[in-house]
């Protein structure tokens, strides 16, 4: 096999991490987690497996300068700038048409940036293990199963099929991908010890992955291949400014995957969490006090007669100080303030719409 390429998504608004995370600066480099980012982490993670001239960052254009600030052992050319969003089948689909001319036959392995993943090692190898199948199965697509611990209804599911390859690596077909259920079916699901959670990391060749987005969806991979021709030239900006708005935009699960033939997996077993929403930060980087508040390490409170809040400041020569308060997120930041009840937090979105509407747009 040709060299093996690690490609990290890190795009996305984290409009549910607002007002930490904003148009100028991303969740995914904000310094979160033990003090580090989690773009770091994740580029830390793969990088015992690939060397960093072999790791390609998607992110969004406007985020590129201060991406490769912050990952300065990464090549400049390794960091590619999606001029909107058009979700994951894209992200994937525009590191595909580049490594499409660059290497079609290497293997070509894809994490999220917004995950935190511990312990590292069980990932690390089934990667390695991931890789080596693909050498001997290239039409194979691999993805990665996180053994279900709990009805969880926010996450789609994996059935496990039939065992596939070296018993020792422990791969399987994949039988059936599952949507996010309600709560009965993810009881049932646990129950069975047939389901695992869907992880949205994935390892194949890259020939093979150009070949069913070319399948799949066609008129996204003409476009992709427009701009992939215009790598490395001077209408590359052009090209991509122009193309990438117009793809459909899909998830690579609904796009290719579900409809895929011949997927298989590995199930891990570690502690895995996407990063996507205030209850998750708080339940991973939180310390919880004996009234169920919790707060981050970088956050100074005082509470009195208060329970069951969400406390986070950016900075730790602010204190947030509240009496007779229950339920709260409170998020502190040098120019925003956010204060909501912890049930109310999809509704971000509409206030982030209606900041937009009253003319305050620098506070995005």
């Amino acid at each position: 096999m040709d060299k093996q390429f690690a490609v990290i998504m890190a795009g996305g608004s984290g409009q549910r991490l607002w007002p930490l995370s904003r148009r100028n600066r991303p969740k995914q480099i904000i310094n979160l987690f033990e003090d580090q980012s989690l773009l770091r982490h994740c580029v830390d993670r793969v990088k015992g497996i690939f060397a960093p001239e072999q790791i390609l960052v998607v992110t969004n254009f406007e985020y590129l300068d201060e991406v490769h600030g912050h990952l300065p052992e990464l090549p400049r050319e390794n960091l590619l700038g999606e001029p909107e969003g058009r979700d994951t089948a894209n992200a994937i689909g525009l590191a595909a048409a580049l490594l499409q001319r660059r290497a079609p036959q290497a293997g070509m392995a894809v994490f999220s940036a917004d995950q935190i993943i511990e312990p590292q090692e069980p990932l690390q190898q089934a990667v390695r293990s991931s890789l080596r199948f693909i050498e001997d199965h290239p039409d194979v697509l691999f993805t990665f199963g996180i053994k279900a611990t709990w009805a969880n209804t926010g996450l789609g599911y994996l059935k496990r099929g039939a065992p596939a390859g070296d018993p020792d690596d422990r791969i399987f077909a994949v039988e059936a991908f599952r949507e996010k259920p309600n709560k009965s079916t993810a009881h049932k699901y646990i129950r069975s010890g047939q389901y695992c959670w869907n992880s949205g990391m994935f390892v194949w060749r890259v020939d093979t992955i150009w070949q069913q987005l070319e399948l799949c969806l066609p008129h996204n991979a003409e476009r992709l291949r427009r701009i992939g021709e215009a790598w490395n030239t001077d209408r590359w900006e052009p090209v991509l400014q122009a193309e990438f708005p117009e793809l459909e935009k899909i998830s690579i699960d609904f796009g290719v995957m579900e409809r895929a033939e011949h997927v298989c997996m590995c199930e891990l077993d570690c502690h895995w969490v996407d990063m996507g929403s205030f209850q998750t930060l708080a339940d991973n980087i939180g310390s919880v006090d004996p009234d169920e508040n919790v707060s981050t390490a970088s956050t100074q409170a005082v509470l009195v007669d208060s329970g069951n809040n969400i406390l986070i400041s950016d900075s730790p020569d602010h204190l947030i100080a509240a009496i007779h308060v229950e339920d709260l997120i409170v998020v502190h930041t040098k120019d925003a303030t956010l204060i909501c009840q912890r049930e109310e937090t999809e509704r971000l979105k509409d206030l982030l719409r209606r900041i937009k509407e009253e003319g305050k747009e620098q506070f995005l």
